[in-house]
């Protein structure tokens, strides 16, 4: 059985002066992925944020400016082989992505772009939807894959608390959710959807401007996608919205047999 966990930070040094590390080793996951680290180089964070205790750690920091972005997987089982680098396209832009290669599957920590500064961003985001889908596909055909962390989208009416109100912004838009549909399409599996298909108020991002959080008025742009030949494997999926400490909560899923 294999725990893994997905939190996007919004900042792992302000992670940690919540509370991040105990927590972590409380929750004892096989992996986390972490995304929106917002750290350039990691050799200027502590020891314990480095390489927590028990764990590898594997990071992809954004070169184009500091504070921004970034992903990390901590791992209990030291993978194959770890890729930051996937050619000369998008995807090895800004520290947005890190695939670590397991004797059974693949393992992917990803942060997909927010289109929320206008069309040029709303492009970009697109394009890596594009690319992301191409390379997935690509590996699906040599092992399993699982890809998690923040895609910056809610997929349908049920993951949002307000879709009427948000059909025409960045993040619900149809143009982008159709990427989504793109995935189910090629056999990918929503884990959470598919073992809780009408379970409602299931967010895991809040407006901290406006409070949101305290009247749960979220979107779910986290997620867990697995290769559709490893639901026989999948036992949970769930969603940790009582785990505070920035602006989204962690997600996770258990597997078996792998």
């Amino acid at each position: 059985m294999i725990k893994i966990l997905s939190l996007n930070v919004n900042g792992i040094r302000a992670a940690e002066k919540k509370g991040f590390l105990p927590w972590l080793q409380k929750e004892n996951p096989n992996f986390i992925c972490l995304q929106e680290t917002k750290v350039h180089d990691p050799e200027i964070l502590s020891d314990e944020l480095l390489k927590p205790k028990g764990y590898n750690a594997f990071w992809n920091c954004a070169t184009e400016r500091k504070g921004w972005s970034g992903v990390v997987i901590y791992s209990k089982e030291k993978p194959i082989e770890v890729k930051v680098n996937f050619g000369d396209n998008i995807l090895s832009k800004e520290g947005r992505m890190i695939m670590a290669e397991y004797n059974r599957y693949y393992l992917i920590n990803i942060y997909f772009p927010n289109a929320g500064r206008g069309k040029d961003r709303l492009d970009y985001k697109l394009e890596f939807y594009k690319k992301f889908t191409k390379y997935i596909k690509r590996l699906d055909k040599k092992k399993p894959v699982i890809f998690c962390g923040d895609v910056n989208t809610a997929h349908n009416e049920i993951d949002l608390a307000r879709p009427k109100n948000n059909i025409m912004n960045t993040g619900f838009l149809p143009i982008e959710r159709a990427w989504i549909d793109k995935w189910v399409d090629n056999n990918f599996i929503d884990t959470f959807r598919i073992l809780h298909p009408n379970a409602k108020d299931e967010y895991s991002w809040w407006d901290m401007k406006t409070r949101s959080r305290e009247r749960n008025v979220g979107w779910r742009l986290d997620y867990f996608f697995i290769s559709k030949r490893l639901k026989r494997n999948l036992k949970k999926a769930f969603i940790m919205q009582e785990v505070i400490g920035s602006d989204h909560c962690p997600v996770g899923i258990i597997l078996n047999n792998l």
